[in-house]
């Protein structure tokens, strides 16, 4: 017998051979090279992990037997049940020759166009969703109904590799155990289509109160398309998205040759009459408001079927109160051409919504009552202006004494017309003080603050605000003072809480726990200190004008609904659109910001009669009286930095002028005047009509004389002893 040779085996630690095991040292021992050694460790190792995902996969066979959702139930803060998510609706299994033809194909050719044919994977699905969203940069998933059953009847939400792996895995038996026809079956029974509908027979039930036997074309395109994201295409949340969705499900039918031209031309033209959820549903802008931010958070599937337990900060009794009075003073606006009013109540020391009433009703057909209101894009009106006037103040370009020369004014615009606004009232008011104008609010001098302040300025400051719809500051000009630019309510009730919190910024909140359905706390809401985006200087003085009814009186006079009956310190503004399409009220107290907008959502105007205070401010008044019904005073502090003291009524200086009336007013300290605006100068004077020539004017008939003159913030003259209507404009 040959006799073997004995050649030296590499070494192999103790631990190594604990852990690879006896079985591996065999093989260790016949393959002696370190590189085979290595491979073959990374194989085995891989093998493991292998079996380990294997092991712990659930059984496709699970499918045929999926568990009911358990309900998410959302409440408001005094754990007032507002809805339930999943709710009372059952789920009915349908056959898949149960369902209506085009409702099987338009899914089809908005899923899954090759099902088919593919065994689970669709390749070319997967190239077209990563060539479109890498090139085009357009979302697109490229899963098939095969995964997405599997995903949404099997596996976690998570995105992590593991699952990915286990979701191939599962993929691949399941085109093994089932047929196609059963995996569609399966696949229209158990998806999720919004809300408290999984399944098809439930959606039709939810969006027509059909059984789904009985959807026509239309209405199974719109019901097709909504797995991809069911909140956002709800039409009962986003009637528009909703539309353009239905249609492309068409156009896609279309383009797989499921219907003709015809047939998509009626279909898109048909109108859909939705169901109403009715009782079903407490503040459901709100509750909708709140959904979409959990699904967000957490993911469609788990919000309908995690049996979440929410705690909003909703006061139910409080949104009750502010739905009444906006369906009962809105229904008095016929005359004014109104058909719609919002309110949004909150609390400025924590952002806390206390009520969302986003529109007249939400069930209501005649104004499409789903649109929410209170998060949709409006033009302001003057109700922007005393964030404007923050900024000045703020940064110590004026005071609340400053004068402005209400007078006829045109300010340049490069490559248009020049722009001069007017007042409100069709007037000009000579020299006010910055109180009365904001109070008051006259345009001209809002204009001239923003001019001082600068667009970018005040852009920058309102967004720090809260204001999240101004853009780049080029895209304006000086009359978004006047309301020139889009802003939404929610925004609006942000940076007024800036003003009603002492200058600290409060983002909103809507949640304030989340609970699992074993009662694991997910999220609690925790009340942590803001920006200090204005000195408590700064919001004091803005606050004490806003509440200045003699301020305001010139242009309200002094018993408007802009008085809250008992509660002088409520601070408020008004805001109309040159247009009348949009008309706003906002006031606050340390404990309450109310913003109050009444219009129309087809964008059509409302009567002249509809003004300031003849829209929204009786809900605002009526919503207010009732928030501060029993309630003590409660004004905000005046800060160690602010002073107050005498002035000159006309020209907000000192009072050593012979024969000036006084006032009192508030300044910050070091910001107080030191002396007077007035001055006697040589000006050069319009001949023609006796008027001091303002900054920007060309006049070719001039004249110097020596006056006693205002000049205000933007260098505009007012001749005091040149006897002229302020009125006359200088052409």
């Amino acid at each position: 017998m040959k006799k073997t040779s004995k050649k030296k085996m590499p070494k192999v630690s103790k631990k190594s051979r604990r852990f690879y095991g006896n079985g591996f040292m065999m093989v260790a021992k016949k393959y002696k090279k370190p590189i085979v050694f290595g491979a073959l460790s990374c194989l085995l190792l891989m093998a493991g992990i292998v079996a380990f995902l294997f092991t712990s996969l659930p059984s496709p066979r699970r499918l045929e037997s999926f568990p009911y959702p358990e309900s998410t139930l959302i409440y408001d803060r005094n754990d007032n049940l507002l809805y339930e998510i999943h709710g009372d609706t059952s789920r009915i299994s349908l056959s898949l020759d149960k369902i209506p033809d085009h409702f099987i194909k338009a899914t089809l050719a908005i899923e899954d166009r090759n099902f088919y044919s593919h065994h689970g994977f669709d390749l070319k699905g997967i190239a077209r969703a990563f060539y479109n969203t890498i090139v085009n940069r357009k979302l697109q998933g490229g899963s098939t109904l095969t995964q997405q059953l599997v995903k949404n009847a099997l596996l976690t939400p998570e995105r992590t590799m593991t699952r990915k792996v286990k979701e191939a895995a599962l993929t691949l038996m399941t085109e093994l155990l089932y047929s196609k026809d059963k995996i569609f079956e399966m696949y229209l029974n158990q998806t999720p289509y919004g809300g408290t509908s999984w399944g098809v027979q439930a959606a039709a039930k939810t969006y027509f109160n059909k059984d789904a036997q009985e959807l026509d074309l239309a209405e199974s395109a719109l019901i097709a398309g909504l797995p991809a994201s069911p909140t956002r295409y709800s039409p009962f949340i986003h009637p528009d998205e909703a539309k353009a969705r239905q249609e492309l499900v068409l156009r896609s039918m279309v383009e797989s040759g499921y219907i003709n031209q015809e047939e998509y031309d009626q279909a898109v033209n048909q109108e859909l009459k939705y169901a109403s959820p009715g009782a079903k549903i407490k503040a459901p802008h709100f509750v909708f408001y709140v959904k979409e931010q959990l699904v967000e958070r957490y993911g469609q599937v788990a919000v309908a079927q995690g049996g979440f337990k929410i705690k909003t900060t909703l006061d139910l009794s409080v949104q009750e109160m502010a739905q009444s009075i906006v369906a009962s003073e809105v229904a008095k606006l016929t005359r004014e051409k109104v058909t719609n009013g919002a309110v949004l109540v909150t609390n400025p020391n924590t952002g806390e919504i206390l009520a969302m009433v986003g529109s007249k009703d939400y069930f209501a057909q005649d104004i499409d009552g789903k649109y929410n209101v209170t998060t949709a894009s409006r033009q302001p009106g003057s109700s922007i202006k005393p964030l404007n006037y923050a900024v000045g103040i703020e940064t110590g370009k004026v005071t609340a004494a400053t004068v402005f020369n209400d007078i006829y004014s045109c300010f340049p615009q490069p490559g248009n017309k020049p722009y001069c606004p007017k007042n409100y009232d069709n007037t000009f008011h000579g020299p006010v003080n910055l109180r009365t104008a904001l109070a008051s609010s006259y345009n001209v001098p809002a204009v001239k603050m923003l001019k001082v302040n600068t667009l970018e300025t005040f852009i920058a400051s309102a967004s720090a605000m809260g204001i999240d719809t101004f853009k780049e500051p080029s895209n304006y000009g000086l009359s978004l003072t006047l309301g020139g630019g889009e802003v939404k309510m929610t925004g609006m009730a942000t940076a007024f809480g800036v003003l009603a919190n002492t200058g600290e910024k409060k983002s909103l909140v809507s949640i304030l726990e989340v609970k699992d359905r074993n009662g694991r706390v997910l999220d609690k809401f925790e009340d942590y200190p803001g920006d200090q985006i204005l000195s408590p200087e700064t919001t004091f003085i803005v606050t004490n004008i806003l509440s200045d009814n003699s301020a305001r009186m010139p242009a309200f006079g002094s018993r408007s609904e802009l008085v809250v009956k008992d509660h002088p310190e409520v601070a408020v503004k008004t805001g109309t659109t040159n247009d009348l399409k949009d008309n706003w009220t906002i006031g606050y107290t340390p404990s309450f910001v109310v913003v109050v907008w009444v219009g129309n959502n087809n964008n059509t105007s409302m009567s002249y009669v509809a003004s300031g205070v003849t829209g929204a401010s009786p809900i605002w008044n009526k919503v207010m009286t009732q928030l501060l019904e029993e309630k003590p005073q409660e004004y905000s502090p005046q800060p160690s930095g602010v002073i107050g003291m005498s002035v000159c009524n006309l020209t907000g200086a000192l009072p050593s002028e012979e024969g000036c009336s006084l006032r009192y007013e508030y300044f910050i300290k070091g910001k107080e005047p030191k002396k007077s605006q007035t001055e006697k100068k040589v000006i050069l004077i319009n001949a023609d009509n006796g008027k001091p020539v303002q900054p920007g004017e060309n006049i070719e008939n001039i004249k110097y004389e020596e006056h006693m003159v205002i000049s205000d913030p933007v260098g505009s003259i007012y001749c005091l002893d040149c006897a002229i209507d302020p009125n006359q404009t200088s052409t």
